[in-house]
């Protein structure tokens, strides 16, 4: 019992119920282990008992939690409180339970993060009897509602003499919603080669998708997967969701001839500069299948054809990037860097030092010199200063793709789009790279992140991602995760948060052991909700949870009322507590993406044709014959394709798959749902899935070009003259 309640004093789940009625207890050394990733040792029964006084008698003394949450409340346009002096005067904000459980006579001070009062007085206004507010706004008896929306700091005092300070977080209780209905398309950016891009897609083919997009098609966004840093190797992990970074963008992504200083290089370099436009060229040409090794590509690939490198571009980029390096930068542009340096603060210096680390000795900093380890050793601020131009280097490639992620976005502003560029906040970091590092003390160390035992899979899931500790969350002020969500909305028309509900719970897996010994750890979700709501509402970003797969009963209602947007996708909508039949389109939920696939789903084409089932048994992932896999897939598809047909949906029948795509489609727009998004590779008949869960080497996943149906890479141009897709595109107009 002793250790159930210490395990429960600090968040950990000692049982988990993988379906309702089944209750599963959790080991007691994944108890213990967990608790030591937390700080807490529980190893023997006198240091549980020693723990647990310590945490009850903690919890007794504490006037206050870490961090607060005060809502404003809005009205259906957005928020009624908005930052500055006066806002969300009058409005109704319940104050947390913390401050009216405080001891009689107990004062508050509030100070605020933004502005003070035009005289900066302080006066002590009733707040909840008998608790006094004191805090740095003008006379009024609405102190609390006049507060600001920000991060503030509180201080209490109790009548007995003890203090204790806290993070206030004022937020918006709902997060922006899109302005209007609207559809856009899903892609994986790197996927999407034009004639300009290097081997793979970058930011300038971004910003032309979304321009051709918003002004021909009408389309009001464009998601793609996160850009985050990846962890440099050789090869490197070509994952987007096993980043070193999710703070900063990886300059992979740049379009090196829309540098300006680009234009500037002259003499030896220019010839060294225009070589590498010339491999880069064959490079691109080679992964679509238009150069040398075009006829026969693949036979090394496993008949993909030629896959896109991602380390093969970045060679060239880098060697690019080092030319550029050299140029120096003009008033204006040099002022401009500085101010991004300021703005971006140690975090970005942090960055860019693991990078020049990385550099010298490798990326898998816990095999560094041991004071290299630290990033606030006297060895790292040595090594600060003998590579300083290197970190510019690296802090400079971080200030280039941040200007041209907002040329992408303004792209997409000018072209109309009601939304804008749709970004991807991958659920976790890899354990060797810079975020791990440059805040290795707000990672639980031995853990990473994972799934338990389901359905789908018995033996759970180890994503191999460190999860943040949620003490160390709450005692920053979820300083980490604010910065996080800062530098991914500066240049987002909308936020996709993958894993969604990591926000309340994750799997933790102590190291060494299978997924099934994990156990459920929990998050401040009011705090995690509050601080998303405020900066999505700073930037006026919409937000999405990838709330797919096993969801713990509250969470889609939760994210609801804080405005967080669902993903519905097609195939998983059944009216799972009746008949169990395809869901009506009329009784699909308003807040939600609707699509037909997402990255690691088959494409549209792909399901309707069974070729996925097919391409599971060459790879050997099927469990069970391919005959009845077959048979209950064919049957699936064809209620679903009886289901359009009734609807009107099919007036050629369901004997074309080009028109059942577009079926398919109308469907989504008869939905209630707020954004309808289209799998770009739907649009011409691509069958190949960019990711195939369960695989590692057997197949290629997160390097393959958009193709058509015969799966011929096709460029970005070829893309948007494609007949096929246009046609869908009339079913988007009308619809």
């Amino acid at each position: 019992m002793g250790l159930a309640r210490l395990a429960e004093l600090h968040g950990v789940a000692t049982g988990y119920a993988p379906s309702p009625g089944t209750d599963v207890p959790v080991p007691d050394g994944t108890v213990v282990s967990v608790l030591a990733a937390l700080g807490v040792d529980a190893s023997t029964p006198a240091a549980v008992s020693a723990a647990l006084s310590s945490a009850e008698s903690a919890a007794v003394s504490r006037l206050l939690p870490p961090t607060l949450v005060l809502w404003s409340p809005t009205d259906g346009a957005g928020p009624v409180a908005a930052e500055g002096p006066g806002a969300g005067e009058g409005a109704d904000r319940p104050l947390p339970a913390a401050l009216t459980a405080l001891p009689a006579g107990s004062t508050l001070r509030v100070e605020v993060e933004y502005w003070q009062s035009a005289r900066g007085e302080t006066v002590e206004l009733p707040c909840v009897a008998p608790v006094l507010a004191t805090t740095r706004v003008s006379a009024t008896p609405s102190a609390w509602a006049r507060l600001p929306l920000g991060v503030h700091r509180l201080s209490a005092e109790a009548p007995d003499g003890r203090t204790e300070q806290a993070v206030l977080v004022v937020a918006p209780d709902r997060v922006p919603g899109p302005p209007a209905r609207t559809h856009g398309f899903l892609v994986q950016l790197y996927s999407l080669l034009s004639t300009r891009s290097w081997g793979m897609g970058d930011l300038g083919d971004l910003a032309e998708l979304a321009t051709w997009s918003g002004r021909s098609l009408g389309a009001g966004f464009v998601q793609i997967n996160p850009l985050h840093a990846a962890v440099p190797g050789a090869p490197t992990d070509p994952s987007p969701y096993r980043p070193s970074s999710r703070r900063f963008p990886d300059p992979v992504h740049l379009r090196i001839e829309a540098v300006p200083e680009y234009a500037y290089v002259h003499g030896p370099d220019r010839e060294r500069l225009d070589a590498l436009v010339e491999k880069a060229a064959a490079l691109r040409e080679a992964v679509l299948g238009k150069g040398d090794k075009g006829e026969g590509a693949g036979t090394e690939s496993g008949g993909y054809g030629e896959l896109i490198d991602r380390d093969a571009v970045w060679e060239l980029k880098r060697a690019a990037l080092e030319i550029l390096d050299r140029v120096p930068l003009g008033p204006g542009r040099h002022a401009d860097y500085c101010d991004f340096l300021a703005a971006q603060g140690p975090a970005l210096e942090d960055h860019a030092t693991w990078c020049a680390l990385a550099e010298v000795h490798g990326s898998r900093w816990r095999e560094w010199p041991e004071g290299l380890r630290d990033p606030r050793s006297a060895e790292t601020s040595a090594a600060r200063a003998r590579l300083l131009d290197r970190i510019d280097f690296h802090s400079r490639l971080a200030w280039l793709t941040d200007g041209q992620l907002a040329d992408a976005s303004r792209a997409a502003r000018e072209a109309g789009m009601a939304v804008g560029i749709v970004h991807d906040l991958a659920v976790g970091v890899h354990p060797d790279g810079a975020d791990a590092w440059a805040q290795r003390d707000a990672f639980a160390d031995g853990i990473s992140v994972g799934a338990p035992p389901d359905a789908f899979n018995a033996l759970g899931q180890d994503w191999g991602l460190p999860p943040w500790r949620p003490d160390v969350l709450a005692a920053s002020g979820y300083a980490p995760y604010r910065g996080l969500l800062q530098s991914l909305l500066r240049h987002a028309g909308a936020l996709r948060i993958d894993h969604v509900m990591g926000l309340f719970r994750l799997w933790w897996v102590p190291q060494g052991q299978p997924p099934t010994h994990g156990t459920y750890v929990r998050y401040d979700a009011e705090a995690m909700l509050a601080v998303l709501a405020l900066e999505a509402h700073r930037t006026g970003a919409v937000v999405i949870g990838e709330d797919l797969g096993t969801v713990e009963p509250g969470v889609r209602e939760a994210l609801e009322r804080r405005g967080v947007l669902g993903t519905s996708v097609l195939w998983f909508e059944r009216d799972w507590d009746g008949t169990g039949r395809p869901l009506p389109p009329e009784s699909w939920r308003e807040g939600c993406v609707a699509t037909a696939t997402t990255h690691d789903l088959p494409s549209t084409a792909a399901r309707l044709t069974g070729e996925h089932v097919e391409l599971r048994h060459r790879l050997g992932l099927l469990t069970r014959p391919l005959e009845q896999e077959q048979s209950e897939e064919h049957a699936e598809v064809a209620e679903w394709l009886g289901c359009l047909a009734r609807l009107g949906l099919l007036p050629g029948g369901d004997g074309d798959e080009e028109e059942s795509i577009r079926a398919v489609y109308r469907f989504l727009l008869r939905t209630p749902a707020r954004m309808v998004g289209v799998w770009l590779p739907d649009a011409v008949g691509d069958r190949r899935p960019q990711n195939l869960p369960g695989t590692w080497d057997q197949y290629p996943n997160w390097r393959l070009p958009v193709a058509d149906a015969r799966g011929r890479p096709m460029t970005l141009e070829e893309l948007t003259a494609s007949p096929r897709l246009h046609r869908l595109a009339e079913v988007l107009r009308d619809g």
